[in-house]
């Protein structure tokens, strides 16, 4: 048996291409339960995000599985040429599946390495295809590995802990500045797209209140409602930041909208209470001078930039850490998955050897009637001795070379000189661990 991966990621096909061929809700049912009715597929995932589609599947036969899944993708949209899809496709065998996955799992082949979400996608794909029955002991295994690796990455390095984005690095600078922001009320300014990401990032961090003033009212009422805050009538919004901690600036206007003098005013009205701008805008939208007064902290998008990239710096540092958790859990789980070709033979060995000393042990006495029990069980208790001597040395050496590279080798040997038959059921039957 063999695990196999065919997929497409970000590094590999443009967002035109993965998102046709993204399955989500029915259709990911749908595409599990067709896949796995094939008669080459013993077990399938589908991991499909908006920065990948990768089907995971065991197989006996890896070249035919590749070739199912290709025509597999390829019926699904089948306005695509085949050859269009093949040309974004990568695939993995055996351990490269399992280390790809674990970096996955692990945000360690993110577009935004160390992001969080693409665990709970990981997640979910296993929840779908266990709750539909498309998986098996290879499969469970190595999801629930998979998941074990990501989150000890994620406790064992600090790989998610800086800010990567514009928006939520805005955000980090806040809670510098106010170590509590449960306490704090929050102002947009204006309905710049990072601008309303920074809002979203201040109210999920557990902000009191966001208060929204844009040109268009109707557009802050909107806003406002989204975030559960309230509305301040544009031309009113100076007199707003009297009582307000976290003003963030995203418009449109080709000059400064918040100047020295309003600020050097608004602090005075605030008996010199702390006040932080973000300005997101550019052109930007707040006189740099007002850095000038005390109590006032303004950062731009150059700030945040420089933030950013020395974040993504410290991140690309802990993920070389989470390389080497992710080596080490590869490693684990190769030993296992190899002693699963093993473990069956051995089994297999001892039952074809067992029920050849139990046919002869029967013909023997039916010959021997003149033996007591206890004669009958020293002999019985003599035959099992012998095989066991017998059966030693071979089983010790398959067990030792289960975990080498010589263990398939050594199992496909002792199936064919023994004529062991081993059917995939079977091997599906044995214990996870």
């Amino acid at each position: 048996m063999d695990i196999i991966l065919v997929g497409l990621s970000h590094n590999t096909a443009p967002v035109e291409i993965r998102e046709r061929l993204s399955f989500s809700g029915e259709q990911l049912i749908a595409g599990i339960l067709r896949l796995r009715a094939h008669e080459e597929v013993l077990e399938c995932v589908i991991l499909s995000t908006c920065n990948r589609v990768e089907v995971y599947t065991t197989v006996e036969k890896p070249e035919l599985g590749v070739a199912r899944v290709k025509d597999f993708l390829h019926a699904y949209q089948p306005d695509i040429p085949l050859e269009r899809i093949t040309q974004h496709l990568y695939t993995h065998k055996n351990e490269g599946v399992v280390r790809h996955l674990f970096r996955v799992a692990a945000s360690l082949d993110s577009m935004v390495i160390g992001e969080a979400q693409i665990l709970g996608q990981v997640k979910d794909a296993f929840d779908c295809a266990l709750l539909n029955k498309t998986t098996g002991v290879v499969l469970n295994k190595l999801f629930k590995k998979s998941i074990f690796t990501a989150k000890r990455v994620r406790t064992e390095t600090r790989i998610g802990e800086s800010a990567v984005s514009i928006s939520f690095a805005a955000v980090e600078l806040a809670k510098k500045i106010f170590s509590n922001l449960r306490s704090k009320t929050g102002m947009l300014v204006g309905a710049g797209e990072m601008g309303e990401l920074a809002a979203q990032n201040l109210v999920n961090s557990g902000i009191k209140e966001i208060v929204v003033s844009n040109r268009n009212y109707d557009r802050a009422l909107d806003l406002a409602r989204s975030y559960n805050g309230r509305v301040a009538r544009f031309e009113d919004f100076l007199q707003e930041m009297v009582n307000v901690d976290v003003v963030i600036c995203s418009t449109g206007a080709p000059n400064y909208v918040i100047r020295f003098e309003d600020v050097q005013d608004i602090i005075h009205r605030r008996n010199n209470r702390p006040l932080f701008f973000i300005d997101i805008s550019v052109p930007r939208n707040i006189d740099p001078e007002i850095n000038k007064i005390g109590n006032v902290f303004l950062y731009d998008i150059d700030d945040l930039q420089a933030v950013v990239e020395t974040n993504l710096k410290a991140r690309k540092e802990e993920a070389e850490k989470g390389e080497k958790i992710v080596a080490e859990e590869v490693g684990k789980f190769t030993q296992w998955f190899k002693s699963l070709e093993v473990v069956p033979t051995i089994i297999a060995l001892k039952d074809k050897v067992e029920e050849i000393r139990r046919k002869e042990l029967e013909r023997t006495m039916g010959r021997l009637r003149s033996l007591s029990p206890e004669e009958v069980q020293i002999i019985d208790g003599l035959t099992n001795t012998i095989i066991n001597k017998i059966l030693h040395n071979p089983l010790v050496a398959l067990k030792l070379e289960a975990h080498s590279t010589n263990g398939l080798l050594y199992a496909e040997a002792v199936r064919k000189l023994f004529n062991l038959e081993i059917t995939v059921s079977e091997k599906d039957n044995q214990s996870e661990e």
